[in-house]
């Protein structure tokens, strides 16, 4: 097979065992964003004479009588983003009392979750694609799926734009997915067929994923198995922690480099649980570099955390040809690999680590 997206050629290579998986559930992250800026929409707007019944009423609750459509909670929220005017004056207080004979507009943006599922013409950096299968390279910042605080933008959003069948399929062929701020390799499935056949192979851990990743401290020269289970944080629920009763998760960890407190670490996933490496790593005591949540702080040049998929391997959902991919980390984590580890480049993996 051959890359069809004239944007990267592939780095398709010879498959070794598909031994890593991910877990085919998403547990999504949780941001905050105005749903009122969606740029370029055209929204309805609504004027309304208001009459002697309004007189004396609070703001909010006569236009959850005008407009019963939307709960009072969002439609206090249009009055807060100025998105309500009387006799032309926006910022107007939800207690506000309206008086008899004020001309009430208000401009109708809906729930942001409601425009949550639509199609972005967003720049997606295709690896690879045919008509089953497409392998993106995620860049930082980018969230997978919308989730509160991140309705638009999404890899969902691009999706959809880029093909119109992935609107009748669920989650538009995502199968996994990676932190806001992980870079790297993602497969999607863009038949029914294709998605089907991947959350069984990940299930069944056919899925070779492998990560690059630099943290804090001396990890030591020989490889090490992390086997400790994973749930919810009890105290903050964006947060992961290794706790009793958790989802099992193994992280296998092959040691690079040391160099200034910092060490260049390879890790092959044998689960996929949310926050994985970053939590496994964290807890021995390795946060990764600029992981604020788990208690890495910024260093050589990152801002974000240092985690990349630097690999990608699978069958092909439906011709069951071995597949297999490696991408480098963009520039920040580039740059950063390097003043550890300049005689290792972070793409190429060994057959063990």
């Amino acid at each position: 097979m051959s890359a069809q997206s004239p944007k990267i050629a592939p780095a398709l290579l010879p498959a070794a065992s598909m031994d890593a998986s991910a877990e085919a559930v998403l547990e999504l992250d949780d941001v905050a964003l105005d749903a009122s800026a969606m740029p370029g929409e055209e929204f309805e707007v609504r004027t309304h004479a208001l009459g002697a019944q309004a007189h004396g009423q609070r703001l909010d609750k006569v236009l959850a009588t005008l407009v019963p459509e939307f709960s009072r909670n969002h439609l206090q929220g249009l009055i807060e983003q100025g998105e309500v005017t009387l006799d032309g004056v926006s910022g107007q207080s939800v207690s506000r009392k309206a008086r008899a004979g004020q001309v009430l507009v208000v401009r109708l943006v809906p729930p942001a979750e409601s425009l949550a599922f639509r199609a972005e013409p967003i720049e997606l950096d295709i690896v690879y694609q045919d008509a089953h299968v497409l392998v993106v390279n995620k860049p930082a910042g980018m969230v997978v799926h919308p989730a509160a605080g991140n309705w638009s933008g999404t890899l969902l959003n691009g999706l959809l734009a880029l093909d119109g069948r992935a609107a009748h399929l669920p989650r538009a062929g995502i199968v996994h997915r990676l932190d806001k701020d992980t870079s790297g390799l993602m497969v999607v499935g863009r038949s029914l067929e294709a998605v089907t056949a991947l959350v069984r192979d990940m299930a069944q851990r056919d899925v070779r994923r492998r990560y690059v990743a630099l943290v804090h401290g001396d990890v030591g020269s020989s490889p090490f198995v992390i086997d400790a289970p994973i749930g919810r944080d009890p105290s903050t629920r964006v947060r992961m922690a290794v706790q009793a009763g958790g989802k099992p998760a193994r992280t296998d960890v092959y040691p690079v480099a040391f160099a200034g407190g910092v060490s260049a670490v390879r890790c092959k996933l044998h689960t996929g649980r949310t926050h994985q490496i970053r939590v496994h790593l964290s807890q021995r005591g390795h946060p990764l570099l600029a992981d604020a949540v788990y208690g890495g702080v910024p260093g050589l040049g990152l801002l974000r955390q240092a985690l990349h998929a630097v690999e990608l391997g699978f069958e092909h959902p439906v011709t069951r040809e071995p597949l297999l991919f490696r991408v480098p980390p963009p520039a920040d984590l580039a740059q950063a690999w390097a003043q550890i580890a300049p005689d290792h480049a972070p793409e190429q993996t060994s057959v063990s680590g």
